[in-house]
């Protein structure tokens, strides 16, 4: 009998992976409506457990928020990585193109006010994303590493291609730009980080 059946019948029911559950419920629901269409009581529902499952894993919706934060910033580092080998540019457009493709990770994100800020594993992702980042910026400017210069670099870059993913999610470019945002983001890119640029 599925899940959902067995708890609507009164029986009790053990989610072996609640956890992930919630957080697969989670990205659906910001995916169709945003974060502010989440509620622990409607991820519990469509888990298939009671309402008070939810506190076995998350204190409050801001604890889930957190670890999808979480999760979001190791993928997105895990992806910056995959694409430092074809060069700095190729790392911009990876950034886009994880903005899009994951886009309920990227919508939590960079939205502190959802989260817990001090949370350590939150705040150890985000710094292993910034290593991914920041020194490959320094070397496309030819800045010393550590120096201001260098992070200058880096926030140049990180504005450049956040924005970007930012205005293409909300539909604000111009369409004579296009739809291919890979392709649009190496053009927009290139005119900060490309040779000689």
């Amino acid at each position: 009998m599925p899940a959902k059946a067995r708890a609507a019948a009164g029986r009790p029911y053990h989610h072996r992976h609640l956890r992930q559950a919630l957080l697969d419920a989670a990205l659906r629901t910001i995916a169709e409506g945003g974060p502010a269409a989440l509620s622990l009581r409607d991820l519990a529902r469509m888990a298939g457990v009671s309402h008070a499952a939810p506190a076995h894993h998350f204190r409050d919706k801001a604890d889930l928020l957190t670890a999808l934060a979480t999760d979001g910033f190791l993928k997105l580092d895990a992806t910056l990585r995959a694409a430092q080998p074809r060069g700095f540019l190729e790392v911009g457009v990876a950034y886009v193109r994880f903005a899009i493709e994951q886009r309920a990770y990227f919508e939590v994100m960079y939205r502190p006010e959802l989260y817990h800020r001090d949370d350590p594993a939150l705040a150890a992702a985000r710094e292993a994303t910034g290593r991914s980042l920041y020194p490959l910026a320094a070397r496309a400017r030819g800045a010393p590493p550590d120096s201001a210069a260098a992070l200058d670099a880096a926030i140049a870059a990180w504005s450049l291609v956040h924005g970007l993913a930012t205005l293409w999610l909300a539909g604000n470019l111009p369409p004579a730009l296009g739809d291919d945002a890979e392709a649009v983001a190496r053009r927009v890119a290139a005119q900060l980080f490309a040779p000689g640029a």
